[in-house]
């Protein structure tokens, strides 16, 4: 049996600790939407949009370790470790053929999680999401690494607010910073050492959005996951007016 946990319910098992699962409204599930967070992220940044869902809408939020209820975890130390993890906890969470349909959505990091976790679903079960949902962040392999997760603690948390502001006033609680800081930290050097020479295309179609205000993730960066798609490829970018509710963060 199940346990509500923060809105959701978490199913059994000690692979349901990636997830939080929000069931959908009227009870019959068409669609599994999984959502990945950005660097430092939580599932906690789902927690809004259950209710926002159209029917039949599971929606399942993940929650890497070092976090939260998972805070007595090591960060996963590259992205293949945690994109197998994932992909992993789906099978055992979901049983065989993943049941329902998927989709995937990610921000920033969350957005090269979904393509890993999309790519090892195909290579290994031959099942490919309904779409794949990239928000914040450019194709993997157009990304430039970086040495942010390198800064003292001051200069990191700067550099992390400069890319967006979602829950930031946290790490000013002199109380929660030890304990916010690493998963930070480890994060960014996730993401930052994660520089695939030439990813695969994937068969699912993929969707990539952005804010007009992003400096972080322009149009360019929004077009380069057109390659990495042979189904099609659609982007849509943010006015102004609503951009800002959208650009929660993107890491380095």
């Amino acid at each position: 049996m199940g346990v509500a946990g923060a809105g959701g319910v978490v199913g059994a098992g000690i692979r349901s600790r990636w997830f939080r699962r929000y069931p959908a409204t009227d009870g019959s599930v068409r669609l599994r939407l999984v959502g990945f967070p950005h660097a430092g992220g939580t599932a906690t940044l789902f927690h809004g949009w259950a209710g926002r869902l159209p029917r039949g809408v599971e929606l399942l939020a993940t929650q890497y370790p070092g976090r939260q209820e998972r805070l007595a975890e090591p960060c996963a130390e590259s992205m293949a470790e945690l994109a197998d993890r994932i992909t992993d906890a789906l099978e055992d969470v979901l049983g065989p053929g993943l049941g329902a349909p998927l989709a995937l959505f990610g921000h920033s990091l969350g957005s090269a999680v979904a393509y890993e976790v999309a790519r090892r679903l195909d290579e290994r079960h031959g099942i490919v999401p309904e779409r794949v949902v990239v928000s914040g962040r450019g194709a993997p392999h157009t990304e430039r690494g970086g040495a942010l997760h390198l800064l003292d603690d001051d200069s990191l948390i700067a550099s992390a607010r400069g890319l967006g502001d979602l829950g930031s006033a946290v790490y000013d609680d002199p109380d929660l910073r030890p304990l916010l800081l690493p998963s930070l930290r480890g994060d960014f050097r996730l993401i930052e050492s994660y520089r695939p020479a030439e990813p695969a295309p994937l068969r699912a179609p993929v969707t990539a959005v952005g804010g007009v205000d992003d400096p972080g993730c322009t149009l360019a960066d929004l077009l380069s996951w057109r390659p990495l798609t042979t189904s099609t490829y659609e982007h849509q970018v943010f006015p102004a007016t609503t951009s800002t509710s959208y650009r929660t963060r993107r890491d380095s």
